[in-house]
């Protein structure tokens, strides 16, 4: 049988579990665009005939330049809608390797849904947690100052120790693995309360187990 201090050590290690989950689910700082050289704010600001695109560099045309130009072009045989103006507007031969990203459309939209599968999993042992920490605080505590009741801070501290490890993966096989590491875990420290507060001799207990339950059913929704 365990008493008030037992659970609290076990509420501490679970607390700071959940620390660590919400830091591991902050969201990361929006990148800054890169900032344009001095080079390109200045020939993107200037205009006129005496600038001629090539590509994506912007050069200086001496005067004249343009009709040169123009006249080498005539003397390859090249029309100016034709070569590096034009650009490769071509349609995709079937019987040509598609592009990476053209390849396998659908692979992009199967990354995307198990990213948002782990991300709602992850939303679910957060929320869990929280609610956990909160029930046994209210709730729990005081039932264990009238009458003690079996616990296991042992699955505290693993549950702990597998959200620091899953924190420091961040994504891959290793947290996908960490993360249901996590998930059982908590289920089995709430389904063990459950069992624990069977034998407790009052009804006073039935708020508990039945918020308890509440807790395991969200963890659990798919």
């Amino acid at each position: 049988m365990a008493s008030p201090a037992a659970l609290l050590v076990s509420i501490g290690h679970q607390a700071g579990a959940l620390r660590t989950l919400r830091a591991a689910t902050a969201p990361h700082p929006p990148r800054s665009p890169p900032q344009p050289s001095h080079t390109q704010t200045f020939s993107a600001g200037r205009s006129g005939p005496a600038w001629h695109s090539l590509g994506e560099e912007m050069e200086v045309s001496e005067p004249g330049g343009a009709q040169e130009l123009e006249e080498e072009r005539r003397a390859l045989g090249k029309s100016p809608k034709e070569g590096e103006e034009s650009g490769d507007l071509s349609p995709l031969n079937p019987s040509e390797p598609r592009p990476e990203g053209l390849a396998r459309p659908g692979l992009a939209r199967c990354e995307t849904l198990r990213e948002t599968a782990l991300r709602s999993k992850m939303s679910r042992l957060v929320e869990a947690t929280s609610q956990l920490v909160q029930v046994e605080q209210t709730l729990l505590l005081p039932l264990l100052q009238q009458h003690p009741l079996p616990l296991h801070p042992k699955d505290s501290i693993e549950f702990r120790n597998i959200c620091s490890h899953m924190a420091l993966q961040r994504e891959g096989q290793k947290f996908e693995r960490d993360l249901h590491e996590a998930h059982q875990c908590l289920k089995t420290i709430i389904e063990k309360l459950i069992c624990s507060l069977a034998v407790f001799p009052s009804d006073s207990c039935i708020p508990v187990r039945s918020a308890l339950r509440q807790i395991l059913q969200n963890l659990l929704a798919m």
